[in-house]
């Protein structure tokens, strides 16, 4: 075993780097197989899945040979041996067995990392779970058949960290060549155009062309601008399958360290998502998914007791719906048990009758910061941070959490996001010379505020056909000051927990908006996700609705005559035509 991999040919460095980018991309490919066969194979075990192992297992065998890792093939041919063994069945496929493989597969990415990093040599670990492979395999019997302990990785501290991942693949996306093709065509068509039209201009004051014909041109750019634009947008759109197979590992792992058996089956693994969102989406996934297995399913023993099979199940499903995407993660667990969260909300004053909420009340109270119903804290659970973590990820994607459950049979947490952080289909608004967005899947509708509601106060009561419609004023939100137009607007907007209202100046209409991260001294302000730039070059902020609903909501249980509570949003209300005249729109 070498200490340092095979060199690069001399002159050949950046190459060399090059070479080792794709190794490194093609072995957490293969590795990332290895651990879905081996998932697939504990459920079904056959010689289909043993022999798609084997293939898997030989091709990264091929692959760190070509490269001098001496250590990493000698590794992969002791597993090489033991997958041999279970296709002659000289062993049997069984949970010890599938256990070795699966942890043989964590050494191996680290020490595929650590021949990339120069490093090819076994540790003591590597070497003792070598031995167990080979005597596995040359004699058909091991002398011991338990299954290696399972090792549960910190979630702070996992190698699936975006971060690493990011860094690990250098955030490099694969297109496909007819794509690019397309884009460059496209860029071509554009540079055609483009001189079209400069030479137009500097012809037009002497030939005494008209804005007619200029209109003409720039009418005959447009199409090709949004054509490339849509081009670019599709090449940053990848599959949810990657991501979600990811899981399969996890969900063994986790249920097996707790003593319970879970199986998670996928559904719509080829939907497609931003990869910025997909990025932004893993970490709230894997703590739903913890949360699902420590709170929702049960002991094989439970199960069998309440009438289930022992063997718990998630669904992870994503589809397409309305200009977005819905991630629902639903177990077939105990639900959440109702009692016991009203009985955490008295004991940690989150409200003051608990028992006097509704369901759906109750079933939210799970997302507060801290809020947790273990009773200890493990690994997993009890210290109150992970669904309150999922909701602020999950909005600052724009995007929204809600939760269904029935107690005893389950619960479904359900995600709405957006296609892309890139651009949004915005609503502008504007409070003096300060313009605002919001996406326009939240805009309800626009009314005029009543002459009796024009006042200084920062909050306010409206009624809509008969329900509260509790409203914001931005102006005294975003301490604007300034005198009030003689006639302001309320924007309707959908909230999770029903529905809300901005009080704005005027309204300026939807657009497309580019969004552009804030700078690093407005990066914590309250109520605002980012910024874009208007068509006449000013800056637009756009907003965090859902932070300034919660702000609003913490401030009222401060001052109790204030008219903005999270009672007075309407659940589920479909409002669509208001009482008050509908504001017009440009």
């Amino acid at each position: 075993m070498s200490a340092d991999p095979k060199g690069p040919p001399p002159g050949l460095g950046a190459e060399w780097q090059q070479v080792l980018a794709i190794f490194s991309e093609e072995a957490e490919e293969l590795l990332s197989s290895m651990e879905e066969t081996l998932i697939a194979l504990e459920a079904r075990p056959d010689d289909e899945h043993l022999r798609a192992l084997f293939r898997l297992a030989h091709n990264l065998k091929g692959s760190g040979s070509s490269l001098g890792f001496q250590s990493l093939t000698d590794y992969v041919h002791g597993a090489e041996d033991l997958i041999q063994a279970l296709l002659d069945q000289r062993l049997t496929v069984g949970e010890p067995w599938v256990s070795l493989l699966l942890s043989s597969v964590d050494h191996l990415r680290e020490l595929t990392r650590a021949a990339l990093a120069g490093v090819d040599q076994l540790g003591p670990a590597h070497q003792a779970q070598l031995a167990r492979l080979l005597e596995g395999g040359a004699t058909g019997k091991s002398s011991d058949t338990s299954p290696p302990p399972t090792v549960v990785v910190p979630f702070e501290n996992t190698p699936l960290r975006s971060e690493a991942r990011a860094a690990a693949r250098g955030r490099s996306l694969r297109m496909d060549v007819e794509r690019l093709d397309r884009i460059v065509t496209l860029a071509a068509e554009l540079s055609i155009a483009r001189g079209r039209m400069t030479q137009f201009l500097m012809e037009a004051e002497s030939s005494g062309a008209s804005w007619d014909e200029a209109l003409t041109q720039q009418r005959e750019m447009d199409p090709l601008f949004q054509e490339l634009q849509e081009e670019v947008m599709r090449v940053r759109m990848v599959p949810v399958g990657p991501l979600f197979r990811q899981h399969l590992r996890t969900v063994r792992d986790l249920a097996r360290a707790q003593g319970k058996l879970a199986l998670l089956e996928l559904e719509g693994e080829d939907v497609t998502l931003d990869t910025a969102v997909l990025e932004a989406l893993r970490d709230p996934l894997l703590h739903l998914l913890r949360n699902a297995l420590d709170h929702g399913i049960e002991t094989p023993a439970e199960r069998q007791a309440a009438g289930k099979e022992a063997c718990g199940r998630l669904r992870l499903r994503a589809v397409h719906e309305a200009g977005g995407v819905v991630v629902e993660l639903s177990d077939d667990g105990r639900g959440i048990q109702r009692e016991r969260v009203r009985e955490r909300a008295r004991e940690r004053g989150l409200v003051a009758n608990p028992e006097r909420l509704r369901d759906e009340e109750v079933d939210r109270l799970i997302f507060e910061p801290g809020f947790s119903t273990a009773r200890t804290v493990t690994e997993l659970s009890g210290r109150g941070v992970g669904m309150d973590v999922v909701r602020r990820d999950v909005e600052a994607m724009r995007g929204t959490v809600a939760v269904r459950t029935r107690e005893g049979h389950g619960t479904t947490m359900t995600l709405r996001l957006p296609l892309t952080l890139a651009v949004i289909q915005g609503f502008a608004m504007g409070v003096g010379d300060q313009v605002y967005v919001v996406p326009i899947e939240l805009v309800q509708e626009c009314l005029e505020l009543p002459i009796s509601q024009r006042t200084s106060e920062e909050a306010g009561m409206l009624a809509l056909r008969g329900q509260p419609l509790p409203y914001l004023r931005l102006r005294s939100v975003f301490g604007l000051g300034g005198a009030a137009p003689g006639r302001e607007n309320v924007v309707v907007l959908r909230h999770p927990d029903g529905i809300v209202g901005l009080a704005v100046d005027h309204l300026q209409g939807e657009g497309q908006r580019v969004i552009r991260p804030l700078g690093r001294l407005f990066q914590d302000a309250p109520g605002i996700s980012g910024s874009t730039i208007l068509g006449d070059g000013r800056v637009g902020l756009i907003l965090d609705t859902s932070t300034l609903v919660r702000r609003a909501i913490r401030r009222a249980a401060e001052t109790p005559e204030s008219p903005f509570t999270e009672a007075a949003l309407i659940p589920g209300a479909d409002a669509r035509v208001p009482s008050a005249s509908r504001a017009s729109e440009p």
